[in-house]
């Protein structure tokens, strides 16, 4: 499958309906070497904005935060993303260079290892819950929330695990948003809140 650098030019597909099978779309298939981000965006469709803004959220869950680069890509997907849900895009876009960018199967197939079982609690606990905290205009604070969490991945990459503690939180507010459960945008804004708090008492330490 070929990029483009004016975005997705996709089909329509069936909305993702639960963490479980998101991890089985971006699955790699029999054979591939590696995925690239546009095939990974093909497969949830180009206006599935929530589950757009997982899959990198997740991935950085993952192990795969440590590699050098992953969370500044990665970072910067989710803040285009999530710029282009808050200003009310229909379809989504991203640049060239960012949907050529690939991940190698083994990785990923070991990074989904990873999140099956966490996937799977998500989706056994989850339900219709304080819906109106995802919905907009509420929902635009968690947006919001979003892109000034991923600002800072760049400046703090090197730091141990401060990109994937911050993917945790990206990927609570994300779920909440895709299964319209508000538990978890509340529970983004908690790991959030500590998040920021942790990188200004480094910034601190820097200055």
């Amino acid at each position: 499958m070929s990029s483009t650098s004016t975005g997705l030019n996709v089909p329509e597909v069936t909305p993702v309906a639960s963490l479980t099978e998101l991890l089985d779309r971006i699955r790699p298939e029999d054979g591939q070497d590696s995925v690239s981000v546009h095939e990974i965006l093909e497969r949830i469709g180009n206006r599935s904005f929530d589950a757009a803004l997982l899959v990198p959220a997740l991935i950085l869950v993952s192990p795969i935060s440590g590699i050098p680069g992953a969370p500044t890509i990665g970072g910067l997907v989710i803040l285009l993303i999530a710029a282009q849900n808050l200003v009310g895009r229909r379809h989504l876009w991203l640049p060239g260079f960012l949907m050529r960018r690939r991940i190698g199967a083994e990785r990923l197939e070991n990074a989904l290892g990873f999140l099956r079982k966490p996937a799977a609690w998500v989706d056994r606990h989850s339900r219709n819950r304080w819906r109106v905290l995802t919905r907009r205009p509420v929902s635009s604070l968690a947006l919001l929330t979003i892109i000034a969490t991923t600002i800072t991945w760049p400046l703090l990459e090197l730091v141990p695990f401060f990109t994937s503690a911050g993917a945790v939180a990206v990927s609570l507010f994300a779920i909440g948003l895709m299964i319209r459960d508000g538990l978890y945008m509340i529970a983004g804004y908690v790991c959030v809140s500590g998040v920021l708090a942790v990188a200004f008492l480094i910034w601190q330490g820097l200055v």
